[in-house]
């Protein structure tokens, strides 16, 4: 159940049980793809505050051995005038599950926000420490 509309869900495809365990190129290319999804959700889904959230272990709230993010975007509820309701970082979201129609529609729009957060990635050229960026 997610948190909010557009809550992602980001994982390597070697499985790693927490953080510590990838290797220094998968924590870069996690950490870069963090980024790009974070801005993609932002413009997908028009709301521009959100949480990152990565456990580890089980006493962290871990329940899944696999090391994953959560991209949770967090819409302001107090400008909605439901100023009773509020987001829990653990446990039952905000939202019911998407329709089929909806989730596709959403979707769509997050991987197009992708592919241009990427085009634009590609404009800029060299990382943050003069080398080439490698995605």
């Amino acid at each position: 159940m997610p948190l909010s509309r557009g809550h992602l869900l980001l994982c390597p495809r070697a499985h790693r049980p927490k953080l510590t365990d990838t290797t220094r190129r998968e924590s870069r290319a996690l950490g870069h793809h963090v980024r790009v999804l974070s801005a993609a959700l932002a413009a997908a889904t028009g709301v521009h505050d959100w949480n990152v959230v990565q456990n580890n272990g089980a006493a962290a709230a871990q329940v899944v051995p696999h090391v994953h993010y959560h991209v949770i975007p967090r819409p302001e509820i107090r400008a909605s005038g439901r100023v009773s309701e509020s987001f829990t970082m653990f446990g039952r979201g905000q939202r019911a599950e998407l329709d089929d129609d909806e989730a596709a529609a959403l979707a769509a729009g997050i991987r197009a926000e992708v592919a241009r957060v990427l085009a634009d990635d590609e404009g800029d050229g060299e990382d943050e420490i003069g080398r080439k960026a490698k995605l």
